[in-house]
């Protein structure tokens, strides 16, 4: 390419940190030929990494000072839907066998069996209304449910991830841009390690519960904890004391919740490493004729930058041939002129045009 009086290429880079010399141009200008950042990029990424930096900078908050309007609301609906729930099977608890304690703490306490499916048995309808009832609300409380506490495990995690990273590292000095980077990095890996503590933490105060309070021996306590965990709910070991229930309205929410948000931690850590596998192979791997036919999409017969880097993206799965033909046909729409490269006189007239 000419260095003047001929079309920049759409994505090469000028190195801004030095200027290069006036008899210098051509040379550094075909030597040094990198995908470069559109304009609007730097705009935008400054803000992204400053309101990160300010979450990191600040003390970790509770998770009620992060609720949004949205999941305020459905907490709100979940509290409606377990005042409803309860007002009902208190209504109908003479048509509920079992073992009971307490009409109201029997009846959140089956709203709760009810709706993390772990079902005990030791609370049983027995009447054509309770089973209706248990029908309608054991879908609507599973939606909520696992909404609400999902979202709120996910808070408790976003703000533990700094003071893990803090102390796996309380011997070097890290700065928050590192702390940041690493965050980002490893996010995946710091969700297993934080849920996998918190659901020992949660077996643990269980079969400690069962057997200081339920008077259980520990491998019935143990057993329990498994089944109810797992949703099993064998029934043949359950809370049967009036505290045995109050703890189990938290305590299997909670626990069912984090075993079910440890599990897709771990799907998701799989399939990270599996993509790593494919972004090292593709970038270690010997590019061949074939794969330079391949990449080049205007058919000129050399393969640019851009057009390089979008085939090793799609190699690595992270776009598709779909993401580009809608990229492109946005771009075509901008391009009023037809003359493969945008201006402002571009954007001008496809918006006024609009």
């Amino acid at each position: 390419m000419a260095c003047e009086g001929g079309n920049e290429p759409l994505l090469t880079e000028q190195h801004e940190a030095q200027e290069p010399k006036p008899q210098d141009n051509c040379m550094v200008s075909s030597n040094s030929k990198k995908l470069r950042r559109c304009r609007s990029a730097p705009m935008v990424e400054p803000i992204i990494q400053e309101s990160n930096l300010n979450r990191f900078l600040e003390r970790p908050k509770s998770i009620f000072d992060q609720f949004n309007p949205q999941f305020k609301r459905v907490g709100t609906y979940l509290f409606i839907y377990l005042g409803i729930s309860t007002v009902c099977f208190y209504l109908v608890r003479d048509q509920i066998s079992g073992q009971k304690t307490n009409g109201v703490l029997d009846s959140i306490y089956f709203c709760i069996v009810t709706m993390t499916t772990v079902g005990y048995g030791d609370l049983i309808p027995d009447s054509t209304a309770t089973k209706l009832l248990a029908c309608a609300f054991v879908f609507s409380g599973m939606v909520l449910v696992g909404f609400f506490l999902s979202r709120a495990a996910d808070c408790l995690v976003e703000n533990q991830e700094v003071l893990l990273i803090k102390a796996m590292h309380l011997r070097r000095e890290a700065n928050s841009m590192e702390t940041l980077k690493e965050v980002e990095t490893n996010r995946v890996r710091y969700r297993c390690i934080i849920f996998s503590i918190l659901m020992v933490i949660l077996i643990a105060s269980g079969t400690v519960f069962l057997t200081t309070v339920e008077k259980m021996e520990i491998v019935d306590a143990f057993y329990c904890v498994c089944s109810t965990i797992t949703t099993l709910g064998y029934g043949d070991k359950s809370f049967s004391t009036p505290a045995g229930r109050i703890f189990a309205i938290f305590w299997i929410l909670t626990s069912t919740i984090c075993l079910a948000q440890l599990l897709f931690a771990f799907a998701e850590l799989y399939t990270e490493s599996r993509q790593r596998s494919l972004v090292k192979w593709v970038l270690t791997r010997k590019t061949t004729a074939a794969d330079l036919e391949a990449a080049d999409l205007d058919d000129d017969g050399v393969v640019g930058a851009a057009e390089f880097c979008i085939y090793k993206l799609k190699e690595m799965g992270k776009i598709n041939q779909e993401d580009i033909s809608l990229i492109m046909a946005q771009f075509n729409s901008l391009d009023v002129d037809d003359s493969g490269t945008l201006s402002p006189s571009d954007i001008y007239l496809a918006q006024s045009t609009r």
